[in-house]
C-alpha cells in the first residue's frame, strides 16, 4: 500500500544527469534525466508500441528515442517523431511525473500532478545557515517493505542492543518514552539525564562529562523521518538552548518504496557545530552509515521472518506509536483511493 499523492526521492540530485537513469518506485518503472538546462525529468519508463523501456533508447537533445523503432517523446511523454510513418499516433504518449531540485536531491510526485506542492516537501531548517554542517548525504537500498523501516525510525530503544558501539548509552533500554501526534505525522521523544554519552558522540561534544540527552524520533506520512540529538551538560536540559556547549545532530531519513518487499533509503545529516570541517564530516558519515547497515540487517531479517511466520507475531508497548502510524497512514491512503 503506498500514498501516492506525495512526494519521494528519486535520487541525489548528482547521480540525474544527462543520460537515462531507470529507477523503480511504488512498483511503477520510471526513466529519468535532465534537459540541456539541468532540469530533471520522469516519464513512465515503457515504448507505448511495444513496451520496450525507454531508458534503453537514447536522449536525443531534450527527448527520447526508443531504440526498437525510433518513436521520440518529449519531457512531457508525447510523442513528437514516428520515423516509420507519416503521422504521429494520437495515443502515442507515456506517463510524465512532476519532478524538483531541492535539498541536494531530486524529488518526484507519484500521484496526480494537478496535486502536486513543492511546499509540501519537507523544510530543512537552518540549510543555509553557515554555523551549521550538511553532508552530502548517502543511500542504500534495504530488502525489506518501508514499513518495516518508519517503525525502527519510531523506535528510540533499539539503539540499546542494535547500536551497542555507537548510539547505545544508559537509559536507551529503560527510560519512558513520550508520543506526540502531530498534523503529518507522529514524534517518539525522550530526555535521559545525567549519563555518559554514546561511543558515536562522546567526541563531538563540546563539554566533558555526563549528559543529558533527548531522543528524537518523528516520521512524517507516508515515510520520511527526522531523528534529532541534542546533548547538553548534565543537569541542563531544563534551561536547554543553543549555546556554545549545545551539541544538536539532526538526521533526515527519506525512504523510496521500490515495491513491497525492497526500499531505497537516503539520509543527509545537520550538525550545528564545526561548519567546513569536511574532515569531521566524512568521518560522522562513515560512521553514521555503519550504524544504519547494522539496521539493514536487522530489518532485512524482521521482513524474512515475518513474511515466514508460522504463529502471529505479538507487539510490545514500545510499538505503538509505530502501530498507530500504520493505522493513520492506512486510513489516508483508503481515503486517497476512494
Amino acid at each position: 500500500m503506498y500514498l501516492r499523492n506525495s512526494w519521494y526521492v528519486a535520487a541525489p540530485s548528482s547521480e540525474i544527469n544527462k543520460s537515462l537513469i531507470a529507477l523503480r518506485i511504488l512498483d511503477e518503472n520510471i526513466v529519468f534525466y535532465r534537459t540541456e538546462n539541468g532540469e530533471p525529468v520522469a516519464l513512465e519508463d515503457s515504448c507505448p508500441h511495444r513496451r520496450l523501456p525507454l531508458s534503453k533508447g537514447k536522449l536525443l537533445n531534450n527527448n527520447i528515442e526508443c531504440g526498437y523503432h525510433g518513436l521520440q517523446f518529449d519531457r512531457f511523454g508525447q510523442c513528437v517523431a514516428a520515423p516509420t510513418q507519416n503521422r504521429i499516433p494520437p495515443t502515442a504518449t507515456v506517463r510524465s511525473y512532476p519532478t524538483i531540485d531541492k535539498w541536494g536531491l531530486v524529488w518526484v510526485w507519484m500521484g496526480n500532478p494537478e496535486c502536486s506542492d513543492e511546499s509540501l516537501i519537507l523544510n530543512i531548517e537552518n540549510y543555509n545557515n553557515p554555523d551549521w554542517e550538511i553532508t552530502t548525504g548517502d543511500s542504500l537500498t534495504c530488502a525489506c517493505n518501508y514499513q518495516y523501516i518508519t517503525d525502527n525510525l519510531l523506535d528510540p530503544s533499539h539503539v540499546a542492543w542494535v547500536h551497542t558501539t555507537s548510539f547505545a548509552a544508559e537509559g536507551t533500554d529503560n527510560t519512558d518514552l513520550e508520543t506526540i501526534e502531530t498534523e503529518n505525522g507522529l514524534i517518539v521523544r525522550r530526555w535521559i539525564y545525567n549519563q555518559k554519552p554514546p561511543p558515536f558522540y562522546a567526541p563531538l561534544l563540546k563539554f566533558k562529562g555526563n549528559c543529558d540527552r533527548l531522543q528524537h524520533y518523528e516520521v512524517h506520512y507516508p515515510c520520511t523521518a527526522i531523528n534529532k540529538g541534542i546533548y547538553v551538560p548534565a543537569g541542563k536540559s531544563k534551561e536547554f538552548k543553543n549555546n556554545e556547549q549545545t551539541y544538536i545532530m539532526i538526521s533526515y531519513h527519506f525512504l523510496t518504496p521500490i515495491d513491497a518487499n525492497n526500499t531505497r533509503y537516503h539520509w543527509l545529516q545537520h550538525r550545528n557545530t564545526d561548519p567546513k570541517n569536511k574532515q569531521l564530516t566524512a568521518k560522522i558519515a562513515s560512521g553514521a552509515k555503519s550504524a544504519f547497515l547494522e539496521d539493514k540487517e536487522i530489518l532485512e531479517a524482521v521482513h524474512v521472518g515475518i513474511a515466514n511466520e508460522s504463529t502471529r507475531h505479538i507487539n510490545l508497548g514500545l510499538d505503538s506509536a509505530s502501530l498507530q502510524f500504520r493505522r493513520n497512514l492506512k486510513k489516508l491512503i483508503e481515503k486517497e483511493s476512494a
